[in-house]
């Protein structure tokens, strides 16, 4: 194999480490400081915790990996998903094609490139991702060979924080949707779910950011740009409704917790948006209409089919204490933001929830109770943590409450597939139910089971999809096995039941409502991802652990785990690789989604080693090994079997106590012969 060109690290000169300002000094010799931004360095801080006063920190440089040189080589590999076929362009110097950009430097355009590598494995990709290169000044077409490509050389490595790029892409562009209509199912969609829409714009700079998301009812207005997106446009065509959904519970926390009537009267399904007028009226909003002064930012909610609109106000500085790492303590002012108008609540907001006072923290501190009082256990006088007052300070959420400080009688449970199906429920505590002991914990508690409409796995049938597919809407975390069967640990014998459920189904919730989805993940068949990983000449990994036996333990783990992952062609199997996804489908969604960081990192550790430049044409898909790979997992049940599939074949390892074992290879899955 030819070598690559391999220069010396720019960043750390060599010497495989640098030497930066400590942070100590953005603030000065000050034990209390104020943040006014990032200035020029001042003087260190003497009782720094990181620099010792000294006013530098030493770091390892982490673009060369410690190793002081650095291989001057780019590569980006284009791939057909339907096909299999993959072509590959590597950007070394000597290679290149500058030309002069509009504002006279020289710089290296890889679209033509990337194009040319699509047209040849007939595919439609997206070309937002191709990198370009900036040449030095000093570069000149007529400068001697040796100076030009080293500049070249220096040139590229200013780009090999992604030494190898994948650009993916299909042989039929997918369907484009308007910015109409993706704005119109989102609205459908928070009228499904009882939920509100806020298309929000914020001033940055001299434009502003614009970030689309769904809140509850009554979420107080966050601090800070959400989003950097420049127009309405780009941010609803970067917003889907999983994207929309994050961050659903942090943003709702202190939301004031209310009952649903999802039998009220309902607008119309498919709402008509304009997004032009839209966002002429949102920006019309970010001035005082009164003093035409300029405002923080506007909103326009939609709630109970229609618009409103209001401006964005600043409110009254409020002073954060902050400890850094370096001991100081900085002081930082915090200007809340507020609406100008609040919408009237919609007809399908009911009564308030009763609730109580979390035991286990106290707000606004961060003040939780401390780990000697585990169990209902009196405070340890000689705690080293706590000193016998039963309380310490943590920087974790409270685990009682999920930082609400609210302990809800009543939870909202809303169970939907994101299309068009939806079913809510409401979980009272105090509700009599019949539940026989399932089991008993270690500790003596007891553990029952409540009925069918407690159960998160049977409603999800009713949406057509399988308890393997739930999952939180709030992150994509999937549901567990208490929530979903219905299970519950009882603190002493005697205690209501469904009190117990709902305090755990409703911890750090937003309002009191678990939104849970219940749909297949939206992921190629593994036949595809095996396909393109043997096009790139690269190895997929899949772990598999087949729990099934567990399934009438309420106390153990369940189901069948997997895990899909692309790794480097000759990467040992790790013991701490792992299944942890609860579906298949799961594990191929999650390992496409990372796919273009998995190989980018598959790229060799070793500066001399040059990166593969991998060609392959159309391939048929290979026989499907779900089926194969149930069989092992069946046969070695309780622990997690891993196979790995290369284009020599393929090797089956088994996760023992002592290690990864190697239990056979063949060149196919189905002609393993295993003991």
């Amino acid at each position: 194999m030819t070598a690559v060109p391999v220069v010396v690290c720019p960043d750390c000169d060599g010497a495989t480490f640098t030497l930066q300002p400590c942070r100590c000094t953005s603030y000065g010799d000050r034990f209390l400081a104020d943040d006014d931004g990032l200035g020029a360095r001042r003087e260190a801080y003497r009782s720094c915790e990181q620099c010792r006063g000294a006013g530098t920190v030493a770091y390892p440089c982490h673009r060369c990996g410690r190793r002081g040189r650095r291989r001057a080589q780019l590569v980006v590999a284009v791939a057909n998903l339907d096909t299999g076929a993959v072509a590959s362009h590597q950007v070394v110097p000597g290679g290149l094609d500058p030309h002069r950009d509009p504002a006279g430097a020289w710089a290296v355009d890889l679209s033509p490139r990337v194009r040319e590598l699509a047209a040849t494995v007939g595919a439609v990709v997206d070309e937002a991702d191709v990198p370009s290169l900036w040449l030095d000044r000093q570069w000149r077409p007529d400068l001697p060979a040796t100076l030009r490509h080293e500049l070249e050389a220096h040139a590229i490595v200013r780009a090999d924080h992604t030494p190898w790029r994948l650009v993916l892409g299909r042989s039929t562009a997918p369907t484009a949707v308007g910015a109409a209509a993706r704005l119109a199912r989102l609205c459908a969609l928070a009228d499904l779910l009882l939920l509100d829409l806020v298309v929000e714009a914020r001033r940055q700079g001299a434009g502003f950011g614009w970030a689309i998301r769904y809140e509850v009812a009554g979420s107080p207005v966050p601090s800070g740009v959400s989003s950097w997106c420049g127009d309405l446009l780009e941010a609803v065509g970067r917003t889907d409704a999983s994207a929309a959904l994050n961050g659903l519970a942090e943003r709702g926390r202190n939301a004031p917790a209310r009952l649903l009537r999802p039998d009220s009267p309902r607008p119309p399904v498919t709402p008509a948006v304009d997004v032009d007028q839209l966002e002429r009226r949102i920006l019309a909003d970010c001035v005082d209409a009164s003093d035409a002064d300029e405002l923080p930012g506007a909103q326009a909610v939609w709630r109970d089919g229609r618009w409103w609109h209001t401006t964005l106000r600043a409110g009254a500085p409020v002073e954060v204490l902050t400890e850094q790492p370096t001991g100081q303590v900085v002081r930082r002012l915090r200007v809340p933001v507020s609406r100008g108008y609040q919408p009237p609540d919609p007809p399908w907001l009911g009564e308030p929830v009763d609730w109580r006072p979390c035991p286990d923290c106290r707000p606004p501190s961060r003040l939780r109770t401390c780990d000697c009082r585990l169990g209902g256990r009196p405070a340890d006088p000689d705690c080293p943590h706590c000193c016998g007052a039963g309380l310490r300070p943590s920087a974790l959420h409270c685990f009682t409450c999920g930082d609400t400080h609210r302990l809800l009688r009543t939870v909202a449970v809303t169970v939907t597939d994101l299309r068009h199906r939806v079913v809510h429920l409401t979980w009272q505590a105090g509700t009599p139910e019949v539940a026989p002991l399932a089991a008993t914990q270690p500790n003596g508690r007891p553990v029952l089971r409540l009925p069918e409409r407690y159960r998160l796995g049977s409603w999800s049938t009713v949406l057509g999809a399988r308890p393997d597919d739930l999952a939180d809407a709030d992150g994509g975390h999937p549901i567990g096995k208490d929530l979903r069967d219905g299970y519950v640990t009882l603190p002493w014998a005697g205690a209501d039941p469904v009190g117990e459920y709902v305090r755990h189904a409703g911890r750090g919730t937003a309002a009191g409502r678990l939104i849970v989805v219940a749909a297949c993940p939206d992921a190629p068949p593994l036949t595809e991802v095996l396909r393109l990983a043997l096009g790139l000449d690269l190895a997929l990994v899949v772990g598999v652990c087949d729990l099934r036996y567990n399934a009438a333990d309420p106390l153990l783990a369940d189901g069948v785990s997997w895990s899909v992952e692309v790794k480097p062609r000759d990467a040992a199997v790790s013991p701490d690789d792992l299944p942890y996804r609860p579906s298949l489908a799961a594990a191929l969604a999650w390992c496409v989604e990372c796919l273009t960081d998995a190989v980018a990192q598959a790229a060799p550790t070793d500066p001399t080693a040059p990166i593969p430049v991998p060609w392959s044409r159309p391939r048929e898909l290979v026989a499907d090994p779900e089926p194969d790979l149930l069989r092992l997992a069946a046969r070695h049940a309780g622990q997690v079997v891993t196979v790995r599939f290369t284009r020599a074949g393929c090797t089956v390892h088994r996760h023992d106590d002592d290690g990864v074992r190697l239990l056979a290879e063949a060149p196919d899955l189905r002609d393993l012969r295993l003991t």
